[in-house]
């Protein structure tokens, strides 16, 4: 073979070699940019539900409030019910 055809081996060779590299290189590119839109998806998500969470710990609080001045409520009407004479109901 002369110096000239194995130069053209070797180029087209190379060609080829090149051409696997670019592709394996898009793939994970594609991959990398699907990564990157299913933890967008998922943040997001996340950040709906720490929403939700935070307004039902909201609601937790104001009823655990409400149930606390419903006993505050609820004595005093038995401390009454003991004053007027009469047995409260337990």
């Amino acid at each position: 073979m002369t110096d000239t055809t194995i130069g053209a081996v070797l180029a087209c060779v190379a060609g080829l070699i090149g051409s696997v590299v670019v592709y394996v290189g898009k793939r994970g590119e594609n991959g990398t940019a699907r990564f990157n839109s299913q933890v967008d998806q998922i943040q997001e998500e996340r950040d709906g539900l720490l929403k939700r969470v935070a307004e039902k710990d909201a609601q937790i609080v104001a009823l655990q409030q409400q149930r606390h001045d419903d006993l505050v409520r609820i004595t005093k009407l038995e401390i009454e019910i003991i004053r007027l004479g009469g047995t409260p109901i337990p």
